[in-house]
């Protein structure tokens, strides 16, 4: 999507009326998240953020310029990328020191996040130079709010697996036995099909979020158990078309004895007990801890006519 010479200018006055009362000091990198496919979801801060900066380092230069052109700006281009970033780093240092505002983006989403900067940061820093992040879009978070994962207490990020089968087994074993954590892997379309098979052979009852497209005009969304997956891809051709993030949907804790509950599922039927009815602080607690919902009315009975004092 383009716009016009005139819908530009109106694009940058509107960031500078919303964000222009902020300081924006020299000298500063600063990390500008850009959409992971919807240019719609720029910032208005990230706008008169690039507005302002004396030159843009990117991961690509093809698209940091369009992304300048998009708003009608000009500006020296640094190309910053994981094979480069040490390198090029050092031009940031030089027009840091030259008291620039240097802007940094990758090719979509938040910088040092399965993206080149993490480098660039720490050797800004370690010059004594500040570091602003401009927060935005972030294709692992996106993937997490529509997953709907009510078992998860907090999350891992994974980003892509290994590529050679054997270290992506194991890998993909690892973040299968980890207990009460929502983890976020990245994937190509050229690996999505071996991806999901592995998924099904290894772990066929847990949920996954397949999210393909984010933000983009096909963009799709699908919660499944993992062996009906498969399936489900081969179904239409264009469901292995696009960049994919998948959402593993946290693994209940297991119990520390047959029969017995983990203790933390105990922890928040006790809690929902005190405000909620017992059937509703069951159902409630199923959904997050994980735990069955029979075992815990059980527990839920004996807490219930515990003697007090």
């Amino acid at each position: 999507m383009s716009i016009d010479a005139s819908t530009a200018t109106q694009l940058r006055q509107a960031a500078a009326a919303a964000a222009g009362g902020q300081q924006y000091p020299a000298a500063t990198l600063y990390l500008v998240a850009t959409p992971i496919g919807n240019l719609a979801d720029l910032s208005l801060r990230a706008i008169h953020a690039l507005g302002l900066a004396d030159a843009l380092a990117c991961e690509d230069t093809r698209q940091g310029g369009a992304l300048l052109r998009h708003l009608g700006l000009h500006k020296p281009l640094i190309a910053l990328h994981q094979h480069n970033e040490r390198e090029a780093s050092g031009q940031v240092l030089a027009r840091l020191a030259a008291g620039e505002r240097v802007a940094y983006a990758s090719d979509a989403g938040t910088p040092a996040i399965s993206d080149p900067g993490a480098v660039l940061v720490q050797a800004v820093v370690a010059a004594g130079y500040r570091v602003l992040p401009l927060p935005g879009p972030s294709s692992a978070v996106t993937a997490l709010s529509v997953a709907g994962d009510t078992a998860g207490q907090g999350f891992a990020f994974a980003g892509f697996l290994p590529t050679k089968a054997g270290e992506r087994r194991t890998a993909l074993q690892a973040l299968l036995a980890v207990e009460g954590q929502s983890q976020i892997v990245f994937e190509a379309p050229h690996r999505i099909v071996e991806l999901l098979a592995l998924l099904a052979d290894l772990a066929p009852a847990r949920r996954v979020t397949v999210c393909r497209e984010l933000t983009k005009q096909f963009e799709t969304v699908h919660t499944a158990e993992a062996a009906t997956l498969p399936a489900w891809l081969a179904e239409d051709a264009q469901r292995q078309r696009g960049e994919f993030v998948l959402v593993l949907h946290a693994q209940a804790p297991a119990a520390a004895a047959d029969g017995e509950l983990p203790p933390e599922a105990l922890r928040v039927l006790g809690l929902l007990m005190v405000e909620l009815p017992l059937k509703q602080a069951v159902a409630l607690a199923a959904q997050i801890s994980g735990a069955p919902r029979n075992a815990l009315y059980e527990a839920g009975l004996a807490l219930k006519h515990a003697p007090k004092g």
